[in-house]
């Protein structure tokens, strides 16, 4: 998995395109967006290049253009972005955090049974409460 590795909210709208098509030029980047965000060409190459600094994507050059490639996964990077926002908030939250992302998003039936799956499992040895971790070494009724 990839370790502090952060992107802007706007570095993952390129990101899931180049991550759809497995490479892509900018034109084709560009084309894509716009018709999405009214974005001018100029700040999508900015958001390209960024990326590819930070490790993000690759290049090729093949005449005059350039073709991005993911450098990274995009699970891997999925994983991150949610293991970095749970670990910012209340472990006594996470469940009802979870609970509420779950109502939201469209699953389907083989996800809704890996879940369930999982669920069983960690239920077994879950704890009664879940102690809140907000300040370290201190036991809070948050």
């Amino acid at each position: 998995m990839v370790k502090d590795l952060q992107i802007t909210p706007a570095e993952w709208r390129v990101m899931r395109i180049v991550w759809t098509l497995n490479e892509a030029t900018s034109r084709e980047i560009t084309a894509i967006l716009q018709r999405k965000v009214d974005w001018k060409s100029a700040t999508i190459k900015t958001l390209l290049h960024r990326l590819v600094t930070k490790g993000v994507l690759t290049t090729t050059k093949h005449g005059r253009a350039f073709i991005y490639h993911p450098a990274v996964a995009e699970q891997s990077m999925m994983c991150q972005a949610a293991d970095d926002l749970f670990q910012s908030i209340c472990e006594r939250r996470i469940g009802q955090t979870l609970n509420h992302v779950l109502n939201q998003v469209e699953l389907s039936k083989d996800d809704i049974r890996t879940l369930q799956e999982t669920l069983q499992k960690k239920l077994a040895t879950a704890p009664d409460q879940v102690q809140c971790n907000c300040i370290p070494g201190r036991k809070m009724n948050c």
